[in-house]
């Protein structure tokens, strides 16, 4: 019997639209007009006997209906693109998409995955990296995010734990010796955008003030610890992903403590694991690595 279900397009352009909050974003996606983008919708929801968005000028919002249904329909397209691309390499490399935290693939995952590669062959891995929620990803097999451990519709498990603490180069310290807090004030605090709250919370943790330091700012957090490796100031080091740049020297702590803990971090994929051998195989993966020195 034939399935009761929307015309392909038509659930294009709500997810599309969904995502974006404008029918116009949608339209420069998917390569067609405004216009076009309204009909599609306005058929949809006619088609639906109910409204799946609300109207704000340009803007559009989801009903909490809408809200329900878009989890399914993006769930239901991870599905179709994940079976899409494993048959097109059937008999080649199997692919594992993940979306991982800019810093931490940088830091800890990519100096690590030929570990991977050589314990699963003939994997085709596709990394990208993004701060986004998971939500407006369009599509990953395992993501990797810090945070609290639940996230809707999905499965993750934790694997690594992580701690920040100052750190600079040792041509820095050299220059101007950093022995207790207080000392901070002679340099230069490098912040980074992803964890604007991270010297404050050192500070109120080492009970000094950081009204009036000086700082400079970058968009992300590997940027932030480039800066302190290059001597442009004091950054907060987050443990263990610097441990090659503290081993090799490159950075040092100036001080012991204190040692601030962070959100852990923790894998997540759409669905359960057990249902992809390979998801399940990468993910057993990652909790191995993090009790295993780089």
């Amino acid at each position: 019997m034939a399935r009761d279900l929307p015309p392909f397009s038509a659930l294009r352009a709500f997810e599309a639209a969904a995502r974006h909050e404008s029918f116009s974003a949608a339209g420069d996606e998917l390569h067609v007009t405004h216009g076009a983008i309204s009909r599609q919708i306005a058929g949809f929801e006619a088609w639906l006997g109910k409204p799946v968005f609300h109207r704000h000028g340009k803007r559009v919002k989801l009903t909490d209906e809408g809200r329900r249904y878009l989890d399914t329909v993006r769930a239901a397209f991870d599905s179709i693109a994940h079976a899409t691309e494993q048959l097109r390499s059937t008999g080649a490399a199997r692919v594992l998409r993940i979306n991982a935290l800019p810093t931490f693939a940088m830091k800890w995952l990519l100096p690590r995955l030929s570990r991977f590669q050589r314990d699963v062959p003939n994997v085709e891995l596709k990394l990208s990296t993004s701060n986004a929620p998971l939500d407006t990803l369009n599509g990953f097999d395992v993501a990797i995010r810090r945070g609290p451990g639940h996230w809707p519709n999905c499965t993750s498990g934790h694997f690594l734990d992580e701690s920040v603490i100052p750190v600079c180069s040792p041509a820095l310290l050299k220059r101007a010796p950093i022995t207790r807090a207080d000392d901070l004030a002679r340099h230069v605090l490098l912040h980074s955008d992803t964890r604007p709250e991270g010297w404050r919370d050192w500070f109120a943790a080492a009970g000094v003030t950081m009204k009036g330091r000086k700082r400079q700012s970058f968009d992300h957090f590997y940027l932030a610890l480039q800066a302190a490796v290059d001597g442009l100031g004091v950054a907060l080091g987050p443990l263990p992903l610097i441990d090659d740049e503290l081993a090799s020297g490159r950075l040092v702590m100036p001080l012991p403590g204190p040692r601030i803990a962070t959100r852990s971090y923790w894998w997540i994929a759409p669905g359960a694991p057990a249902d992809d051998p390979l998801v399940a195989q990468f993910c057993a993966w990652l909790a191995a690595q993090s009790n295993v020195n780089a």
